[in-house]
């Protein structure tokens, strides 16, 4: 029996893939934020806050969470002494911000006591800034005025509210004495990994990609940029390197729920990269689509290039080479106003969303929009609303959102003849059609839904078991549902989709 784990640190809850190479078999365990440590007051996973743009995280509630997930699977009797590697996956761009005293808490840990007790004195920061932020507009300003295209050019992204570059430097600004007490900064990626392996570990290229700290033509820190982000950041920066590195061995605290000694440990990346991995779309031509609060439309890509446009985002891929990732903040967000305003159950609204009988579109900006760039909300309807059927506005709304996902991918210049979706409306039959017929592919689904996880888990193979991810991708990502594209509706969606082109340019 070889067993590897995979951990996902997400958003609302940290879950655990439990892979069987031999036999090809997956367990699964679950932490909710909110159900299971109401103590943190984060039902959704961040703690409420009176700015919309604020989104922070309390990192001592993700220690908790991974000793109670260490618990269930030990109480569960999932054989842990038989795991021969971890990897994990971390919600992208978050910063956890840490004193001088954190190497010698984890080189220290006390079986006896929770992680917790023992490692809350070390943050220097007690609330983590995490992806949902977006209240860094001005330091954004700060990058762009200073460096120009060129964080674009060599980061692979133009400087972003949520990433962890402008996160840094907001800190550093507002509370100076708070940054001067601060050691070492960690993505929650990393810090995962430091803590497992009782020591600071490596940020992933995959997961560095999206700091705006990282050059991608070198894959070290930029040292102009990360100058001028925040003084002295380039000493409070862990090392970055390739996503098939080992971080270290599991820490003896670990042991008591069942891990043997020395346990290796891969570095860990973020959910992006983990999800490329997980769902099978790690090669040209393949992309991923995850269907959630946002949607993300991710790929492997040939060469590094950069959306000229500044929407799409280029990280590392855990494979070798690079990704590019597209987010579209109005994803389930835009489909679940819908639904509520037209008073329908989830099967009803997939089966309204069914047949086309209108080519009716709109610019589903429920929220403020990350692709493209739209800062006040307000959709935008090219009917009259209040006159359309609920078909038609359902289906306005899906033709509209998956247009615009061809519309903004073009720039990597890749034909996709298959897309792998996940995420809960990927259950939707009706979502799954258009997505086939809108971009002429393949869609598929696999049986595993923690593709970050899975991902996580699968890199723990590929780095300690040699097998290659052909043959983890055969036994584990397999489609168990295909949706071949209808020929006959290329036309119709070449045509909607000048249409949607025109109507973004005249409403930018």
């Amino acid at each position: 029996m070889a067993l590897y784990l995979g951990i996902d640190a997400s958003t609302q809850g940290i879950k655990s893939e439990l892979i069987d190479i031999e036999r090809g078999t997956t367990s699964g365990c679950a932490v909710n934020f909110g159900r299971d440590l109401p103590q943190y007051g984060s039902p959704d996973g961040f703690l409420p806050n009176p700015d919309p743009l604020v989104r922070e995280s309390d990192p001592a509630m993700w220690l908790d969470a991974l000793d109670l997930l260490f618990t269930r699977l030990k109480e569960s009797g999932a054989p842990l002494e038989k795991v021969a590697g971890i990897s994990g996956s971390g919600q992208q761009h978050g910063t956890v911000y840490l004193n001088a005293g954190f190497g010698r808490a984890l080189r220290s840990l006390d079986l006896g006591r929770g992680l917790v007790e023992q490692l809350n004195p070390c943050f220097s920061r007690k609330r983590s800034p995490i992806w949902m932020d977006r209240s860094t507009r001005v330091e954004c300003d700060e990058l762009d005025a200073r460096f120009g295209g060129r964080i674009r050019a060599v980061t692979g992204s133009p400087a972003i509210e949520r990433f962890s570059g402008p996160q840094i430097r907001k800190f550093s600004k507002e509370q100076p004495a708070a940054y001067a007490e601060t050691a070492v900064i960690h993505l929650v990626s990393s810090f995962f990994a430091s803590v497992l392996c009782g020591e600071s570990a490596a940020i992933d290229h995959g997961d560095g990609a999206g700091m705006n700290l990282l050059n991608l033509n070198t894959l070290q820190w930029d040292l102009e940029i990360v100058g001028f982000t925040a003084p002295g950041l380039a000493a409070k920066l862990p090392p970055c390197v390739s996503s098939t590195s080992k971080a270290g061995t599991l820490s003896p605290y670990f042991e008591k729920y069942g891990f043997a000694p020395n346990t290796p440990v891969a570095v860990w990346s973020g959910d992006n990269p983990n999800s490329l991995i997980g769902l099978g779309v790690s090669g040209p031509g393949c992309a991923g689509l995850s269907l959630g609060t946002s949607d993300t439309f991710f790929g492997a890509m040939r060469e590094f290039h950069t959306d000229p446009d500044g929407f799409g985002h280029v990280f590392g891929n855990p494979a070798g080479g690079f990704m590019s990732l597209i987010c579209f903040t109005n994803g389930s967000l835009a489909r679940e106003k819908v639904r509520s305003e037209l008073d329908l159950s989830y099967e009803e609204f997939d089966a309204v969303g069914e047949a086309p009988d209108t080519e009716f579109l709109m610019l589903p900006y429920f929220e403020a929009e990350s692709t493209p760039a739209v800062l006040k909300p307000g959709a935008v309807y090219g009917f009259d609303a209040g006159k359309a059927s609920k078909q038609e506005r359902v289906r306005a709304l899906l033709e509209s959102q998956i247009l615009s996902m061809r519309l903004h991918s073009g720039w990597l210049g890749e034909t996709f003849t298959r897309i792998r979706v996940t995420g809960g409306a990927s259950k939707s039959a009706a979502l799954r059609r258009i997505i086939a017929d809108v971009f002429q592919a393949r869609v598929e689904t696999i049986s595993v839904g923690n593709s970050a996880g899975l991902g996580a888990a699968l890199r723990a193979a590929n780095l300690f078991s040699s097998r290659s991810f052909d043959d983890l991708d055969a036994m584990f990502c397999a489609a168990t549902s295909v949706m071949e594209p209808d020929p006959a509706a290329k036309a119709r969606y070449d045509r909607m989709l000048a249409a949607y082109r025109k109507m973004e340019q005249i409403n930018r």
